[in-house]
Formats: C-alpha cells, sequence, structure tokens
C-alpha cells in the first residue's frame, strides 16, 4: 500500500497545486535570469534578456487576471493594495517596453536594467507582503489548486511582451488574446531571422 504525502512548499508537485508557492517560485526564476541578463554578453545576454521579457509578461498577466480579483475581495482595503500593485506593475511595464526596444549591447542597456530590477524586486516583495501572505492564511487547499490552475492557465495565453496600460483583469481579457497573439508572432520572426 502506497503512501499518500502532502506536498511541501518547495516540491514540484506543491508548486503545481500551490498558487503562493507557483508564484514565489517564479519571482526566484525572475531574479535568476536579472543576474543572468547582467553577468552575461551579446547573444547570450540577448536570449536571457527575451526570456526575462517573456517571463515578466506572462507571470504578470497571470497576476492581474488571478491574484489582484481575490486580493480586491478578500482583503480589508484590498481595492488600495490592488491599485499599489498596479502602478508599479505600470511603471516597470512601461521600462521594460523601453528596454525591449533597445540593443542589449547599448550603454544604457544595464544601467536601466538594473533600474527596472529594483522596480520588480520592489513589487514582488509588495505582492508577497499583501497579498500572497493572505492567500496563505484566508484560503483552503482547494482554493489554492484552484487558482494556481487559473495562473497557468492565463499564463499559456498572456502576452509575451509587456503593455503598459493592460493591468486590469478586464484589460487583459479585452486585450490579451490579440496581444499575445502578435507578440508570438512577432517571437516567431525574431527567431526566424535569428535576431531572438
Amino acid at each position: 500500500m502506497s503512501e499518500t504525502r502532502t506536498p511541501q512548499a518547495g516540491d514540484d508537485q506543491a508548486q503545481d497545486i500551490d498558487v503562493v508557492a507557483l508564484l514565489m517560485r517564479q519571482h526566484g526564476d525572475i531574479r535568476n535570469l536579472f543576474d543572468e541578463v547582467e553577468q552575461s554578453g551579446g547573444e547570450e545576454r540577448r536570449d536571457a534578456f527575451h526570456r526575462l521579457v517573456r517571463l515578466l509578461a506572462v507571470h504578470e498577466t497571470a497576476e492581474e487576471e488571478v491574484v489582484h480579483p481575490f486580493a480586491r475581495r478578500m482583503l480589508a482595503g484590498g481595492e488600495q493594495v490592488v491599485a499599489d500593485r498596479l502602478a508599479e506593475e505600470r511603471a516597470a511595464k512601461e521600462t521594460l517596453a523601453a528596454l525591449d526596444e533597445m540593443d542589449t549591447e547599448d550603454p544604457d542597456f544595464l544601467p536601466r536594467l538594473r533600474e527596472l530590477r529594483t522596480k520588480v524586486q520592489e513589487h514582488a516583495r509588495a505582492e508577497e507582503r499583501y497579498e500572497f501572505a493572505h492567500i496563505r492564511r484566508s484560503t483552503d487547499v482547494t482554493n489554492v489548486a484552484a487558482m494556481a490552475k487559473a495562473v497557468k492557465a492565463a499564463e499559456a495565453v498572456a502576452p509575451t511582451r509587456p503593455h503598459p496600460g493592460v493591468e486590469s483583469a478586464a484589460a487583459n481579457v479585452a486585450l490579451g488574446p490579440v496581444a499575445a497573439l502578435m507578440d508570438r508572432t512577432k517571437d516567431a520572426v525574431r527567431k526566424a531571422m535569428g535576431t531572438d
């Protein structure tokens, strides 16, 4: 007879069924990609930066569609908590969009990247403190798992590039599929031309 084990945070299985573990792992992946971009050059830097752009875009879209609506409904002062996170996301998306237009070897690239990194890290800490901690305290295993599935579904159809001004679930639903299709087309063209 096999023993059924409860997944622990940090386990791959737990990350698949725990929205907080999934998003926290992605925050770690984002930090690692910033390191990779800063410490590399040439084609390696371009590749790492494109992976960072994609991860940030799909990650933020999923949070906007799943985490923020939960926070609005369930947190005392949730409207303000979410408004603050959306303002942070917009500022980061604007910087990311500008960086996405730059050559990664441009002398201004790394200073702007470090500016973005600071914004993203502050934003992630605020999410972890004001949203993720509350999800942990106020939601049961079934809802945490449902939210993890919803995050994965949102990421599967999310745009792969930053779209400043699209920081709400309603805007994501309206623009998301079109932007995602356009972004994936741009990604395919870049890859085919060897500029990815």
